[in-house]
């Protein structure tokens, strides 16, 4: 395994030149029980699986790894700079980001800080995805009434791009005390942290992250995504109005994944896990619902979202969404229902060996074509 592993990582970076398409994958940490043999993980169990998940990638040469932020008993991750940390010091080139960081509920000064004190010890591989987040648990948690949802991520994602810009700082907000001329410390060692906003399909959130230059990860986890197409317009639109180059609006698209050597065995490892979690996870438990295979099929089919399938279809899947959004990144969450960490490691390589290279020689066979 490690010389196959070494072989597919000299592959990859004599593959990879300057402003290739990057690739990643995600973890939210679910502690979800297995659906196959029904014993659920425990949370040591599990972050030693994220951290070896981590270490893959860094050595098959995949670009970014990112954790999630939830404050519930059935996620393992709370603080995504601590586990990034620990990451740093396992990894040696991938980039490392939170995915997201729920920053209404925190206090941005101390995410930059966090962040910039993550960068010196990766040597530079530090990025923040800075969202509203999907589950409200923290807002009582710490303190902030739900009613201010909006106003406060509005207020502390201007608050956190002027904290990366400069290393004194002045600001007045409705929701924090004010700063004069406050020494923000560590500076990060890039210039500046790359900052994106995690957009889930709204296009209010959508020229939020356009408006301030900040890029967009957009989440499309189900669905045609040409329905989508309206939100990357909005972005766009939102940041070339306020001044920000069309070159420095950045797009990442995020999704659930999971890849197999053919298209069948996908679908028939990752099914039961996929039903699995979003009977827990996303509602089908509330509504007494469950993912049939039917459904499930719809779902990884041809023209919907749900990155499953051979690294053929999902190497058609990501150029076809290319050809509507641009993008620049592809991140994939893998590791969710209890999928045994053996399968995550096979889908990561076969994203790195198999996936990669063939979708960056035909961006840039297209785009040697355009000029």
């Amino acid at each position: 395994m490690k010389e196959e592993t070494t072989h597919t990582e000299g592959l990859l970076r004599s593959e990879k030149q300057h402003g290739d398409f990057e690739f990643g994958i995600y973890t939210l940490g679910d502690l979800c029980p297995s659906p196959v043999i029904g014993q659920m993980p425990n949370a040591r169990e599990r972050m030693k699986e994220i951290l070896a998940a981590a270490r893959l990638a860094d050595e098959a040469g995949i670009d970014i790894f990112g954790v999630g932020e939830h404050h519930r008993l059935d996620f393992v991750i709370s603080s995504p700079p601590v586990v990034l940390a620990a990451i740093a010091q396992a990894t040696k080139n991938i980039r490392i980001t939170s995915a997201t960081t729920v920053l209404g509920t925190s206090d941005p000064v101390r995410v930059f800080e966090d962040f910039s004190t993550l960068d010196l010890l990766s040597d530079g591989r530090a990025e923040i995805i800075a969202g509203r987040g999907a589950y409200v648990e923290s807002f009582p948690l710490f303190g902030f009434e739900l009613s201010d949802y909006k106003a406060l991520f509005l207020e502390k994602l201007g608050m956190l791009l002027d904290l990366n810009k400069d290393e004194r700082v002045t600001w007045e907000g409705a929701f924090r005390t004010s700063l004069q001329n406050a020494e923000i410390a560590p500076r990060p060692l890039q210039t500046e942290l790359p900052v994106w906003v995690g957009v889930g399909g709204t296009p209010q959130s959508a020229e939020l992250a356009g408006s301030f230059g900040a890029g967009m990860a957009l989440a499309i986890l189900g669905g045609d995504p040409a329905r989508f197409k309206p939100l990357v317009d909005a972005y766009r639109t939102a940041g070339i109005k306020a001044g920000h180059k069309a070159d420095a609006l950045k797009i990442a698209i995020t999704s659930h994944g999971y890849i197999a050597k053919t298209a069948e065995q996908a679908k028939q490892e990752y099914y039961p896990h996929y039903a699995n979690y979003v009977s827990q996870f996303m509602g089908g438990n509330a509504r007494g619902e469950h993912l049939s295979r039917e459904q499930f099929e719809l779902m990884a089919s041809p023209m919907n979202a749900l990155a499953v399938g051979s690294p053929e279809q999902l190497v058609e899947k990501i150029l076809a969404q290319h050809e509507l959004f641009g993008h620049h990144r592809f991140m994939a969450q893998f590791d969710i229902g209890g999928i045994p960490f053996p399968k995550v490691a096979a889908s990561i390589e076969l994203l790195a060996a198999k996936v990669m290279p063939v979708v960056r020689r035909e961006l840039r066979k297209s785009a040697a074509q355009t000029v």
